[in-house]
């Protein structure tokens, strides 16, 4: 498998204040990985690196192969697809519009909105079960519903790379297992490679072929669910999560009070 995303030596902050340090990881294809840690810990800094929003203050970006550092906002758009905690608000925007928003990055200057577009972000909201809601005002829905929107938007976006952060924020129980299931899928299916940050190690675990652990700014364990031993799983979890214990049932990992 080849690295979709590789990190090297990245360090990235605020004014002059360093948040995440000298951070290095590869994510290859088909490799949904979960980025775990406490509020404060850098997560939502490094996936804001990542995708450009902040400068890299040293270190290495790659995407397939790119210095994220010299592209322009339309080539990373076309390489990386972000959904960030909170976006903006749009009034008067149907769902169906915002959906096809995902297909900007792709278009040329002045090309307007085609009924194959149309036809494709139609077909994406089928894929999601959201189909109803095409015509729908988007402000008007809730933040869960926005939320599925969001995610929609991304697929039609297509990137090799995927940045999610906090994407099961606002979902009930039943849509945080339905989005992280569509998630897997399409990273497995269509080989992409995502990085997703999470505060639920159950969610993780259930559904990540990875997890990448912060702390203080800084990578501390790497777990692969289906090959790290438990005891190694719950060495690592410990880490940041203090007394925890590690159950497994029906072939699964459990993080429960120790």
């Amino acid at each position: 498998m080849g690295a979709l995303l590789s990190l090297q030596n990245v360090s990235a902050g605020y004014g002059t204040k360093i948040v995440i340090n000298a951070v290095d990881f590869d994510i290859h294809e088909g490799e949904i990985c979960a980025l775990l840690g406490l509020n404060g810990c850098g997560k939502t800094t490094l996936l804001k690196a990542i995708c450009g929003l902040l400068p890299l203050k040293s270190g290495t970006c790659l995407v397939q192969g790119l210095d994220c550092r010299g592209f322009h906002e339309y080539q990373r758009a076309r390489h990386i697809s972000y959904i960030p905690q909170r976006y903006s608000t749009l009034q008067g925007v149907s769902v169906l519009d915002v959906v096809m928003m995902g297909f900007y990055a792709k278009m040329s200057f002045l090309e307007f909105f085609s009924f194959a577009h149309r036809a494709a972000a139609r077909e994406a909201l089928e894929k999601m079960g959201l189909e109803h809601w095409a015509d729908e005002d988007f402000s008007e829905l809730s933040e869960g519903q926005k939320q599925l929107v969001i995610l929609t938007r991304t697929l039609v976006q297509n990137t090799p790379v995927m940045l999610m952060d906090e994407p099961d924020n606002a979902l009930d129980f039943q849509n945080r297992r339905r989005i992280m299931a569509i998630i897997r899928q399409l990273v497995h299916e269509e080989r992409k490679a995502a990085l997703v940050s999470l505060h639920d190690p159950n969610l993780a675990l259930a559904y990540c072929d990875r997890l990448i652990l912060m702390h203080r700014g800084s990578i501390v364990s790497d777990i692969y669910p289906n090959s790290t031993s438990m005891a190694d799983i719950e060495r690592c979890l410990s880490k940041i999560y203090n007394d925890i214990a590690l159950i497994k049932l029906n072939e699964r990992y459990i993080v429960t009070d120790a």
